[in-house]
């Protein structure tokens, strides 16, 4: 039975209709009428226990609406939501003993207290046992590198040192369940790897089920076997990482040196019966070929004509590219 259940699931909201023309903004302000936006419209997917699932969109396609409403900070206009078999927006408290989130920069830490404070305090409002928390505690400093910075003030953390603080409270109860909004946001390439670090932990170690939303598409590919993909507030794929790139990345790119030394040279554009030249120079080519098992033994055999080869490279379209694809074609078929 899957931890997460989410059914039809639609959430709108009520948005005061703009007035024109004079004294627009305090009719605006006084007024009855409304516009219903609809930010999450009709989704449903499930995430077994120890799934870690990618949860990616463009910036309004309902990513963050989701995330609060699988937490139970907002309840659905319909459909519905389930962790655990209970509905979040109705079960608010045991929902809370069983998940954790992080919501990019807007931390759940005491801003001047200690951290370790912050952990006493979080430890005593989940009614953790002290031997669990100091077990816990232990384990998120193993991970995280919490030792440095417990006795420090929150307001006088770095961007990164605060974000491992707020891992470390969001997972110091053991929850099942981890909801990571945007946690590499702002970070620098050594702080994002030591959050990479320990969502892979968690999950490998803990078995912990993990739902991450970002727009560093290099996190989903490390960290995610699954991406559920919106637009729009509807999904428009749902399935392995390795499946949506198989099903849009069509081509790759062959890179490869030769030593040159007949008079035929490729040209730029210049077609081939394993792909198109999409540059070329005295001993270096590259060629957009079909993404088929076929296709680089033949553009190496063509390429074999005009010299000795002493170096190759595939070059693979990128997430970002492939999800560029994505939009692209659903845009096109809306039209």
């Amino acid at each position: 039975m899957p931890l997460i259940e989410v059914q039809d699931l639609v959430k709108e909201f009520q948005r005061p209709r703009q007035k024109n023309g004079r004294f627009s903004a305090f009719r605006t302000l006084v007024s009855r009428e409304y516009d219903v936006v609809r930010a999450v419209d009709g989704i449903s997917f499930s995430v077994d226990a120890g799934e870690v699932v990618g949860y990616i969109g463009p910036n309004g396609a309902g990513k963050s609406t989701t995330i609060k409403l699988l937490t139970g900070v907002l309840e659905p206009t319909s459909g519905s939501v389930h962790v655990a078999g209970s509905a979040p927006s109705r079960n608010r408290r045991e929902n809370a003993q069983r998940i954790g989130a992080v919501f990019g920069h807007r931390s759940q830490l005491w801003w001047d207290l200690p951290l370790v404070e912050s952990m006493k305090l979080l430890a005593a409002l989940y009614d953790v046992d002290p031997k669990a928390y100091r077990s816990q505690l232990a384990y998120l400093d193993q991970v995280l590198g919490l030792d440095e910075i417990l006795p420090t003030p929150v307001r006088q953390l770095s961007l990164g040192q605060r974000m491992r603080g707020d891992l470390a409270a969001a997972f110091l109860h053991q929850p099942s369940v981890l909801y990571l909004d945007e946690p590499t946001i702002g970070l620098d390439v050594h702080a994002k790897d030591r959050v990479c670090g320990f969502i892979e932990q968690v999950s490998q170690e803990r078995r912990a089920t993990i739902v991450l939303t970002t727009h560093d598409l290099a996190d989903i590919e490390r960290l995610c076997d699954r991406v559920i993909l919106i637009d729009r507030g509807t999904v428009a794929f749902d399935g392995p990482v390795k499946e949506l790139k198989a099903s849009y990345a069509s081509e790759r790119v062959l890179k490869v040196r030769y030593e040159a030394g007949g008079s035929d040279e490729l040209t730029l554009g210049q077609p081939l019966a394993s792909g198109t030249v999409v540059s070329a120079a005295p001993g270096e080519v590259s060629l957009r070929l079909p993404a088929i098992a076929s296709a680089v033994p033949t553009a190496l055999s063509e390429i074999g004509r005009l010299g000795h080869i002493v170096d190759l490279s595939i070059e693979e379209t990128s997430l970002e590219e492939v999800i560029k694809q994505v939009y692209s074609a659903r845009r096109a078929a809306a039209r």
